[in-house]
């Protein structure tokens, strides 16, 4: 393999591989990333969910907030009973209402704002969060493992991948995104054929990819460029 620069492609050509196009897989039989994404299947046969995110934060405000505007209104209440005059802003609130036509743009607004906050809260609800875990799989055949679960940073991850991509010979710098259905690697070679450095990433990061252990096997697509002529 030569490293003469006259025979390389100019500065700003590249190459890249998308999903479709895969590598060979391991020599140990295991598959490798390339070969697309997979089903979310853990070792044990069950599908690997993700992690539920606690949400503390959005909880902790929604409960103070409900308990704020609940006890004022609780305490106006009593007040009125007691034989006190309610508060300005709740008989202003109720005049508001009562007069304020439904077309009104103040009317409008408040509607818009209430159901885009409880829209929020809906989706909180009902999504697991935690993006930046990628679900693992179970281990198999180690009793007391069956109700384990294990998840790696995505961030994480990308860092493993990138120094494996750095690894290959022709590679001067790379970066490396990890999503949960696609790992995207963009390199730049600085010497050896582009379709040379492209095959070998693919096969690196393609083992470096199954050796994750994670249960949705994404897909790789690898694209690799000369550096920019200064």
């Amino acid at each position: 393999m030569s490293a003469n620069p006259s025979r390389q492609p100019a500065g700003g050509s590249d190459l890249s591989s998308g999903p479709g196009q895969t590598a060979a897989p391991p020599a140990d039989g295991t598959p490798g990333a390339a070969e697309g994404a997979t089903k979310a299947i853990d070792g044990s046969g069950r599908a690997a969910r993700r992690f539920w995110s606690s949400r503390r934060i959005p909880a902790a405000l929604a409960a103070l907030l409900s308990a704020a505007a609940v006890g004022l209104l609780l305490y106006d209440v009593i007040a009125v009973r007691a034989g006190r005059t309610a508060m300005e802003w709740r008989r202003r609130l109720a005049e508001e209402l009562a007069t304020r036509p439904l077309d009104d743009v103040w009317m409008i607004v408040g509607a818009a704002v209430a159901m885009a906050l409880g829209l929020w809260i809906f989706l909180l609800a009902v999504t697991p969060g935690l993006r930046r875990l990628l679900p693992m799989r179970r281990p198999t055949g180690i009793p007391g493992t069956e109700d384990v679960r294990a998840g790696l940073d995505r961030r994480a991850a990308a860092l493993v991948l990138r120094d494996r991509a750095m690894q290959v010979p022709g590679v001067q710098s790379a970066q490396v995104a990890v999503g949960r259905r696609k790992v995207k690697a963009r390199a730049q070679a600085h010497f050896r054929g582009l379709e040379e450095v492209r095959a070998d990433l693919d096969a690196e990061l393609g083992e470096a990819v199954a050796s994750l252990g994670l249960a949705r096997q994404p897909a790789l697509a690898v694209r690799v460029r000369r550096p920019k002529k200064g």
